[in-house]
């Protein structure tokens, strides 16, 4: 993507879907949760990168039990708005996670084929267990069958950014989920 201007990039926001105070309130039930089940278990939380990091750092300053990390990175948009249908792993876990409790952690559960590749994955290693908590699902777009053990917001079928989520690398630092304006990116092209 080419660089946006300042105008373009405030045109791509639609409207906010999640606001940052919900975001936060969610995710620390999500860590209460977490630090119930898991307490006196060794936990791994996996990333999957890049969308991912900020849910997954504000997720680790709400649990208070002993945990590690670490990141794996898969991609199926390559810059669009639509996924290709194809999965990439372009950043694999170095550690051995035999002796772990795997909380793999998503931003976005969309057609499932992402994730159900860095999970059937993970399976093959042998971890005490394997669970997902993923910021946002969209069902109805599930392509492969997958459901995650955490789903913090069930949304429609909107391209959402922010929050991590990117269109082109773009708005990842906003503080909230928002709805793209895809007619933007038709405004531009007319």
């Amino acid at each position: 993507m080419d660089f946006m201007t300042q105008q373009e990039y405030n045109a791509g926001i639609r409207r906010v879907l999640i606001s940052e105070e919900e975001l936060q309130e969610a995710i620390r039930k999500a860590g209460a949760a977490i630090d119930k089940e898991y307490a006196g278990k060794p936990v791994l939380f996996v990333s999957i990168l890049k969308g991912a990091f900020v849910f997954l750092a504000d997720l680790m300053r709400a649990v208070s039990i002993p945990c590690e990390v670490g990141f794996m990175q898969a991609q199926s948009y390559f810059d669009g708005t639509e996924s290709k249908g194809e999965v990439e792993i372009t950043l694999d876990l170095q550690q051995d996670i035999r002796k772990y409790h795997v909380i793999i952690v998503e931003d976005i559960i969309d057609t499932g084929r992402t994730l159900s590749l860095v999970a059937a994955k993970l399976r093959e290693r042998d971890p005490l267990s394997l669970k997902i908590v993923t910021l946002l699902d969209k069902p109805e777009r599930r392509v492969v069958p997958l459901d995650a053990d955490y789903s913090l917001f069930t949304i429609p079928d909107y391209f959402v950014i922010g929050y991590g989520l990117d269109l082109g690398e773009y708005y990842r630092n906003l503080p909230y989920i928002a709805e793209y304006n895809i007619f933007s990116d038709n405004e531009k092209d007319a």
